[in-house]
């Protein structure tokens, strides 16, 4: 049997091989972490490489993921589904071994990382997920949600604010089951950390409650299993092991220097690695005791085969909740949802009632609350004005983790990328809200759910000047064209009750990304329609009121402004303009409709195109043309009454008239 060294030195050897035979990557972080990754992987990690997607494995997460080759190392040696020749073709066109780990490309990759900070933050939704799905699920004798969150990260991670946001909020809900590794070299690309980064951490996340295991010794084995011992232990504070380590560990002349962070360590210097670690082997190659000692695939195999034995036992005793587990897991919504939902759709559009978008959104809530237990929302320390709260709400606390609602406070970019964690996770589909400004603070994160293809709601409310008196600094302008120019990402500004029933039921629905429902402040009219009308708002953009014969002009609008479109179209219609009024609350979804349905309700022949929308004026060209008109914002917000401000930018039914016969005058 190899010694841990040995075992170690393998994931030292691929990790600098690949770096170099690619010309560019990480070899540092790997180089530096791979005595705690062999400890941790081959004692502790319940995982499973012939079933990568096990519900009850445990979660790794590697936060510093620029140290990629450490992750696609640990993964091919214990038995995964990535053969030798794609660590070959690390950081190539198509290969499972990209430059950062990305979800989806290799088995195993339980997050996409690389934007420092994340990952830590990922694994703290994945702690969350696990802990509330245990509190709905476990019943007293059948603990079958019961797997531990690792994660590795390093000095750019706690650099991050994402950081601060997502440990504070982790210790106060006693996440007893997350156990960080921190890889405290003092290196990171400008050098040695003391100039930028004096932070004591230890006293950091004590203050967070965390229980911290500080100067353990990152290359000693011993001193590895004795910190993870203590982690494992205490079960009421998440962890954090601050392990003390040498960047580059091997390479005689770069290891402890910020020359092996981020380059290639060259060709004399990986031969002098090889002989002063004793790999007395060519590059790539693993002898096939070391893989034999690395190999988690018998060990793996009897772990799920324990587990499936425990959930037959527990789906005995217990047949309903087994279900209800398997189904949330699969992601697929109760049967019965849709039918539900399309029948309060069209009892909104009977009632035509007339609130803000955001009191429809709640609304929804406690419609399709009670049918949905795997809803897990929370809000930014906005829930009185987002109104994310429904009936049924109850908050996850550290002591009863069995609720429904995560009090995430004043965290936009922690409680986004935690929702990512949650929805990486299974079992839950997250929502989260904060004032549509405030998207700013949490866009990466926003990308990332994108990016991943997870299925997460983004609610953003005040979504435009119409917030009225708390000014410029809360008024969004170019944040709907930032969030629409995102791919995966399905946009929805609703106008009435009946559009934000259709858009909550969208998103619900949509599996292969985000969504953001964008919500008013100020009260909207109901629009009339008919049920085919209804039928089409699922599709982006429909003829909301249309006129006899060919349109003279095209009104498009959205939201807040659809109800001013309908009383331009009204006033213009009295001079004898034909005049068809689209609204369109989802532009994404509007462009993946076919070009049949696209030309019908935007004809190529009417060329007199004007759009509507409080928001940035630009982003429209593409479907008013260069030569239609936009009534939208080219500037800032101010402080004052809503209506004061509509009229002071220019949303008034004059303006909007004016603008269409200016098109048509062309």
């Amino acid at each position: 049997m190899p010694s841990r060294s040995e075992l170690a030195n393998a994931i030292r050897a691929l990790s600098m091989d690949a770096v170099q035979q690619a010309k560019s990557g990480h070899p540092g972080a790997p180089m530096g972490m791979a005595d705690i990754a062999e400890v941790l992987w081959n004692d502790y990690l319940r995982h499973n490489p012939a079933n990568p997607n096990w519900a009850d494995r445990d979660r790794f997460v590697l936060s510093n993921g620029h140290g990629s080759m450490l992750l696609y190392s640990l993964l091919h040696l214990t038995g995964y589904d990535l053969p030798i020749e794609e660590l070959k073709n690390f950081r190539q066109l198509h290969s499972k071994t990209p430059g950062h780990p990305e979800y989806g490309y290799a088995p195993g990759v339980e997050t996409t990382t690389g934007p420092l900070g994340q990952g830590v933050t990922n694994a703290v939704g994945m702690a969350v997920a696990e802990k509330v799905l245990a509190a709905q699920f476990n019943q007293e004798g059948h603990d079958i949600v019961d797997h531990y969150t690792y994660t590795f990260l390093g000095d750019g991670c706690l650099m991050e604010g994402i950081s601060h946001e997502a440990c504070s909020l982790a210790g106060t809900l006693g996440l007893g089951k997350l156990i960080c590794f921190y890889d405290d070299n003092g290196i990171s690309i400008d050098g040695e950390v003391e100039g930028w980064f004096t932070d004591d951490t230890p006293k950091r996340f004590e203050a967070y409650g965390w229980q911290v295991i500080s100067n353990v010794d990152g290359h000693d084995s011993n001193a590895i299993i004795e910190a993870i011992e203590a982690a494992r232990a205490d079960t009421s504070r998440p962890t954090i092991i601050c392990c003390k380590t040498v960047i580059g560990k091997g390479s005689p002349n770069k290891q402890g220097k910020e020359e092996c962070h981020g380059a290639p360590l060259g060709a004399d210097e990986v031969a002098l690695v090889r002989e002063t670690i004793g790999w007395d082997h060519g590059p790539f190659f693993v002898p096939s005791d070391v893989y034999g000692g690395w190999s988690a695939k018998e060990k793996g195999a009897a772990l799920e085969a324990e587990w499936n034995e425990r959930f037959d036992a527990y789906a005995e005793a217990h047949p309903d909740l087994a279900v209800e587990y398997a189904r949330r897991l699969a992601g697929d919504l109760p049967e019965t949802f849709e039918a539900d939902a399309n029948a309060y759709i069209a009892k909104l559009q009977e009632e035509g009632a007339v609130v803000a978008s955001r009191k429809a959104s709640q609304n929804c809530l406690n419609t399709f609350g009670p049918l949905l237990p795997e809803l897990l929302g929370g809000s930014a320390d906005l829930a009185g004005s987002n109104l994310t709260l429904w009936s049924g709400s109850k908050g996850v606390t550290a002591d009863d983790a069995s609720g429904n609602y995560l009090f995430y406070g004043v965290r936009e970019f922690g409680m986004t990328a935690i929702m990512n964690g949650i929805a990486l996770h299974g079992g839950f589909v997250p929502y989260g809200a904060t004032f549509l400004m405030f998207m700013e603070y949490a866009r990466n994160a926003v990308r990332m759910a994108a990016l991943m293809k997870q299925r997460s709601i983004l609610v953003y409310t005040h979504d435009s000047i119409g917030l009225g008196e708390d000014g410029p600094t809360h008024q969004p302008v170019e944040q709907m064209t930032a969030l629409r120019a995102t791919p995966n990402l399905h946009i929805w500004r609703p106008c009435d009750t009946v559009e934000s029933a259709v858009s909550w039921k969208e998103a619900l629905e949509y599996i292969d990304g985000p969504s953001a429902l964008i919500f008013s402040r100020q009260g909207l009219a109901h629009q009339q329609r008919t049920e085919q009308q209804v039928a089409d708002i699922a599709r982006g953009g429909y003829v909301l009121s249309d006129c006899e014969g060919d349109p003279d002009a095209i009104l498009i609008a959205t939201g807040s402004e659809v109800q001013l479109a309908i009383d331009a179209k009204t006033e213009l219609e009295q001079s004898g303009r034909k005049v068809r009024v689209v609204s369109m609350p989802s532009t994404t979804v509007f462009d993946q409709q076919d070009v049949l349905y696209r030309e019908s309700v935007l004809p190529s022949d009417v060329l007199a195109r004007v759009a509507v929308e409080a928001g940035h004026r630009d982003f429209w060209y593409k479907y008013v043309g260069i030569d239609g008109r936009i009534v939208g914002m080219d500037s800032f917000g101010e402080s004052a009454p809503a209506k004061d401000l509509m009229e002071h930018f220019g949303f008034t039914v004059t303006n909007v008239v004016a603008a269409v016969e200016d098109c048509l005058d062309v």
